[in-house]
């Protein structure tokens, strides 16, 4: 009979044959058993009496990690996520996101035409309040009100919809340009307009991003295109 280790040194597992094998010494033939061509996966361990079970690897669960307000990235400790977005021509409305929560968007109605503006505590990240002013019909002397009374502390979203500039003073710009923006002193009829700033900003804001209607380059008939900001602002920064 063939040795137990006749295969490259692996112990065979017998297995049982099919047909028969001659007796001894010419003998009546018999059923008889062999040994199996197919080698165990791993070899035995000392003093084990059976092949170890081959070793499986856990592969990791794919999937999308989810960001706040559908940011590119997570933000670091100690930041806030935000994403702001103008609307479109005079069709879809601005939304504004802060840590994940909707402040103000078409679905939940309460957007409109002109600046749409939002506040939030630079500390706590708590929403103060959120209002949208008609900067074509309305009373300018709203906004006016309304920046002016914007307590210390607080971070100022800004979203541009249909026409940000027909009503614009000497006066808001003004306003607007303390909060840190560098195109308040631009902006004019049907303009897109994004904007993160702070009450009293010592330096001008890096969260802004403004396009100028022109008939040449505008994206929709009579408007330039939409624009998006995002990004991460850190507590107590301003």
């Amino acid at each position: 009979m063939p040795s137990a280790t006749s295969l490259g040194g692996w112990p065979e597992a017998p297995c049982e044959l099919r047909g028969q094998v001659p007796g001894p010494r010419g003998g009546p033939r018999r059923p008889g058993r062999g040994l199996c061509a197919a080698r165990p996966p791993f070899p035995p361990s000392s003093g084990a009496s059976s092949p170890a079970a081959p070793l499986r690897l856990a592969v990791p669960p794919t999937g999308v990690v989810k960001t706040k307000c559908g940011l590119s990235k997570p933000c670091p400790n100690d930041f806030f996520a935000f994403k702001i977005s103008s609307g479109a021509a005079n069709v879809v409305g601005p939304t504004v996101c802060f840590e994940n929560l909707v402040i103000m968007s078409p679905v939940k109605n309460n957007v409109g035409r002109g600046l749409n503006i939002a506040l939030v505590n630079a500390t706590t990240g708590m929403v103060l309040t959120q209002k949208y002013f008609d900067m074509y019909s309305g009373d300018i002397k709203l906004l006016v009100k309304f920046l002016k009374e914007i307590p210390e502390g607080a971070l100022v979203l800004v979203a541009s919809y249909d026409d940000p500039g027909t009503k614009m003073n000497d006066e808001t710009r003004k306003l607007l340009s303390s909060l840190g923006s560098s195109y308040a002193k631009q902006l004019g009829f049907r303009d897109s307009w994004v904007f993160l700033g702070a009450k009293n900003l010592k330096d001008k804001s890096p969260f802004e991003q403004f396009l100028k209607n022109n008939p040449g380059t505008n994206k929709y008939d009579g408007w330039p295109e939409l624009l998006e900001l995002e990004g991460c602002v850190p507590r107590k920064v301003f």
